[in-house]
């Protein structure tokens, strides 16, 4: 398959970071066509009451708080989960100790849907954070419409212009942005937008899908100072296994972590989250 230009900033993008973003456009076109922005404004009337992301983190008892992920396949690993129900998934995860959960809306490489969000958000008391590869606004009206309380938007398929424009949306919204970046370049990028609060950074390389959990630990020895002048919440994400991975993270300056893949395939997942966070 031969894929249009992208931007100068996913130029580099690797095949299958840049078929998810292509193939996200095609679903944004048609998202358009068959309704307008108006309709979906109209949408949120009937949305969910925001809960509080951030201070949802900032508050639990547990450091560093825990995003728990409801995810049943990705494009790398392919089905993670056979014997898939977001929902009592997700109630495992609130039982265990979460903070908050992370939700999978993309469709066609990761099996996720604003649906699972939807029921989730009606059976679960923790904030959510939709998982989705945003690269338009209708896609963030449709989270909030689906009870979603963050967005996640990713450095590497943004312009700096996208970014700003799409945080001020969701802070617009009520809702927070989960930042996501891979590297210093990136970081940097995201620390010169105004209103930044919650940063998230993905020890996955994107160019080899390598996973490396000193990606963080460089990242906050280099910005740590100014993460915290600004009063940025610090994400960390991808290969996080165990609760000593999780202090790693801790004594590196981050305030939660985002864990999914190791617990949805843990047999007694609430038993899973407590001895992630309590060691024991």
């Amino acid at each position: 398959m031969i894929y249009p230009p992208l931007t100068t900033v996913n130029a580099r993008l690797q095949p299958i970071l840049r078929e998810i973003v292509w193939h996200k456009k095609q679903e944004v076109t048609h998202i358009h066509q068959q309704m307008s922005l108006a309709s979906l404004q109209r949408q949120l009337t009937a949305a969910p009451t925001v809960r509080d992301f951030l201070t949802a983190l900032q508050q639990n008892p547990y450091k560093p708080s825990l995003i728990a992920e409801v995810q049943k396949a990705s494009p790398i690993h392919g089905t993670i989960c056979t014997d898939f129900d977001p929902i009592a998934i997700a109630k495992a995860y609130q039982r265990g100790g979460a903070a908050c959960i992370s939700v999978f809306t993309e469709t066609a490489f990761f099996h996720g849907s604003f649906e699972n969000l939807r029921a989730i958000r009606q059976r679960v008391a923790l904030p959510l954070l939709c998982k989705e590869f945003i690269i338009d606004p209708c896609q963030i009206y449709l989270a909030r419409a689906a009870g979603a309380d963050a967005v996640l938007l990713i450095a590497a398929i943004l312009t700096d212009r996208e970014l700003q424009d799409f945080l001020r949306i969701i802070h617009y919204l009520g809702m927070n942005a989960l930042v996501e970046v891979h590297n210093l370049q990136e970081l940097d990028r995201v620390l010169k937008l105004n209103d930044i609060r919650l940063v998230g950074i993905n020890n996955q390389n994107l160019e080899d899908f390598t996973i490396d959990v000193g990606t963080t630990q460089r990242l906050m020895a280099a910005r740590r100072s100014q993460l915290q002048d600004l009063g940025v919440v610090v994400v960390s994400e991808s290969g996080l296994y165990t609760h000593a991975d999780l202090s790693l993270m801790a004594e590196a300056g981050t305030n939660a972590v985002i864990v999914g893949e190791s617990l949805i395939k843990q047999e007694d997942i609430e038993q899973a989250v407590r001895c992630l966070l309590k060691g024991h």
